[in-house]
């Protein structure tokens, strides 16, 4: 699956961004998405995660009640809405997607992802 990702940039504490990743056709109708950032010096974290199976959803504590991840699958695009947000949410955030995904949970664990986007900034200013 091929991931592509749009959106991020500057933004100001308290402020909104919204996120998308466009993803190539899946071979089965159970996949999962997620949303992952990276900030400097730290290890990527995962931050919210969407199943297709009901869209059943999960959430980082740092992020909860704040992000929200949604899908469209006829369009095969995702979303990251990010409310309130923090310096602390500074980071490099990436998309990723995995196929024929059989737990049909939503999952933030790296190494469950084969396929990634390439990154998009994210910077709050204080």
């Amino acid at each position: 699956v091929q991931v592509a990702q749009s959106g991020g940039g500057l933004v100001q504490a308290g402020g909104s961004l919204r996120l998308s990743c466009t993803t190539t056709r899946f071979i089965s109708e159970d996949f999962a998405i997620g949303w992952f950032r990276q900030a400097p010096g730290k290890a990527r974290e995962g931050v919210a995660s969407i199943s297709s199976r009901n869209g059943d959803t999960l959430y980082a504590a740092a992020v909860k009640g704040r992000f929200t991840v949604s899908s469209d699958n006829a369009k095969g695009t995702h979303y990251l809405q990010m409310n309130d947000l923090k310096p602390e949410d500074t980071a490099v955030y990436y998309c990723a997607a995995v196929d024929i995904w059989y737990r049909l949970i939503p999952t933030l664990h790296v190494y469950d992802y084969p396929d990634w986007g390439q990154g998009t900034q994210v910077t709050v200013s204080s």
